[in-house]
């Protein structure tokens, strides 16, 4: 029987499409403070292929892991949701 893991699949916002089928998406998210417990804002960059360079700033995407596309690619843009939507 053949083991597929299932693949991350993130959402996140584009902040670069100035690459050639290469855009850069930030990951929002929400993180608590191990002692104070104050709530804080991370932010994540990923760069992720882009195949027929569709994306645009501000778009929302939906990106999945995958193989080592590049030296720091490995991520893959999935799903365009729009601009402001999510």
């Amino acid at each position: 029987m053949k083991n597929t893991a299932q693949k991350r699949r993130i959402v996140g916002e584009v902040v670069s499409d100035k690459m050639d089928k290469t855009v850069v998406v930030a990951v929002t998210r929400l993180k608590a403070h191990p002692l104070y417990q104050k709530r804080f804002y991370v932010r994540t960059k990923f760069k992720a292929h882009d195949e027929k360079n569709e994306c645009k700033v501000g778009d929302k995407v939906v990106i999945e892991e995958t193989r080592p596309l590049s030296k720091e690619k490995r991520w893959r843009v999935i799903q365009k949701t729009g601009i402001g939507e999510q």
